[in-house]
């Protein structure tokens, strides 16, 4: 039977939720992970890396299995040895398991920072995938209030470097330690359970396991009822309340601004003390572009000794689509135009030198000579080399920034007399 060599091969498309990036906007992620890079450095923070997989057990007991994230978003599969197996939804669980099997405990306090994709299968939306992108930032083995102020002011700084920083509020607040967070707690359970009748039905879900997620529940029927429960302040220890007042005159000395949100809750139990969030409304509903707190038992939860932790994540794409179109300059330092193909070896000899100079430079030495100066031109660079023959001598114009022509000079005649 003979195949219809018509029929079109159908092209796959992009599953849905993820992107493909080119120009613009990669060059705007590209510039949000360096500035990270940068930054993490100043502040003594180390680059680890931790697999994209990891077993299902590892996000189920610290994210907990009543969560959306574990019981709706998470992408989870058997593999072939009939393990368990997610695609990281988030970075602080896997970075908590390397820190138990590696035996980083010995580099306690470690600071630590990485960087890359993550999965969720929920709904895609303005700055949200379901393959995204998140930086990150740990310290752990320190219950100090000195590195929850440290970690925040990190953020500052990240989001002010980013040119971001206009219209973006830290918020924060106290979880207490846990003392105070359980007796908030029952206090929250027995307000909420006087008003069972009137909550919806993911609070009601969540009153048994999860009580202090109906606080930022965002259903209008929960917003009456949770704007009437009981503050924490009422249960807060001297000690928390000291922690707490740590933080933020750590914040107040290094000129960090910062609002107190009551409301601003960490639902699973391992969460104590600092929780925050850097909230915007240029995103939309969703206008959350850091956020983190302080998580002194999760790193028990998942097996290991009790140990004290603190962090912090935000979104790439969404602090990409923050940056202004004047904050990143993609020129070229030079384009060199080669005129008269009997310089090419001059000008191969010129890119080379300008680049292991650390100058990013491009050439033009295809088609039509007498158009290459043309097509150079067009291109984005603070200098432009033409490089060719006049009456049979030699010659390299330049044009444009006046540092730069003079390096190009420089650079010319010391490869002609070498």
């Amino acid at each position: 039977m003979s195949k219809d060599k018509s029929a079109k091969i159908p092209t796959p498309q992009a599953v849905r939720g993820t992107q493909d990036m080119l120009g613009d906007f990669a060059d705007r992620f590209a510039h949000v992970v360096d500035t990270f890079e940068r930054v993490r450095r100043l502040y003594g923070y180390k680059r680890i890396e931790v697999p994209v997989i990891e077993p299902t057990a590892v996000f189920a007991r610290s994210l907990g299995e009543t969560t959306d994230v574990v019981s709706k978003e998470m992408y989870s599969f058997e593999d072939r040895g009939g393990e368990s197996i997610t695609l990281r939804p988030e970075f602080t669980a896997g970075i908590a398991r390397a820190y138990i099997t590696n035996g980083w405990q010995q580099f306690a306090p470690l600071k630590v920072a990485t960087h890359g994709p993550l999965f969720r299968y929920e709904r895609p939306q303005k700055g949200r995938y379901r393959q995204f992108h998140q930086l990150d930032a740990e310290v752990i083995g320190s219950d100090s209030p000195l590195a929850d102020a440290e970690l925040l002011v990190f953020a500052d700084q990240l989001l002010k470097e980013l040119g971001i920083s206009e219209g973006v509020t830290l918020t924060l607040n106290t979880l207490g330690d846990a003392e105070s967070r359980d007796a908030w707690r029952a206090a929250l359970v027995e307000h909420f359970e006087a008003h069972r009748g009137d909550l919806s039905e993911d609070s009601l879900a969540r009153l048994d396991k999860n009580p202090l997620r109906i606080l930022d529940s965002k259903d209008p029927k929960d917003r009456p009822i949770a704007d009437s429960a009981p503050d924490i302040d009422a249960f807060l220890t001297s000690e928390a309340q000291d922690f707490f007042g740590a933080v933020t005159a750590g914040l107040d000395a290094a000129g960090v601004a910062w609002e107190r949100n009551a409301r601003l809750v960490r639902g699973l139990d391992y969460y104590r003390h600092t929780a925050f969030e850097f909230v915007t409304d240029r995103l939309g509903a969703q206008g959350t572009v850091l956020g983190g707190g302080r998580y002194d038992g999760l790193i028990e939860a998942l097996g290991g000794p009790p140990t004290a932790a603190v962090g912090w994540a935000a979104g790439i794409e969404r602090l990409a689509m923050l940056v202004a179109d004047d904050v990143i300059d993609n020129r070229l330092a030079f384009v060199i135009a080669v005129e008269d193909d009997g310089q090419l070896a001059l000008a191969m000899k010129t890119l080379a030198a300008l680049r292991n100079r650390g100058f990013a430079t491009e050439i033009v030495a295809s088609g039509s000579p007498r158009k290459r100066f043309d097509k150079a031109a067009k291109i984005p660079a603070r200098a432009l080399i033409a490089i060719g023959t006049r009456d049979g001598v030699s010659y390299a114009n330049m044009r444009g920034d006046d540092e730069l022509t003079i390096v190009a000079s420089q650079t010319i005649r010391t490869l002609e007399n070498s």
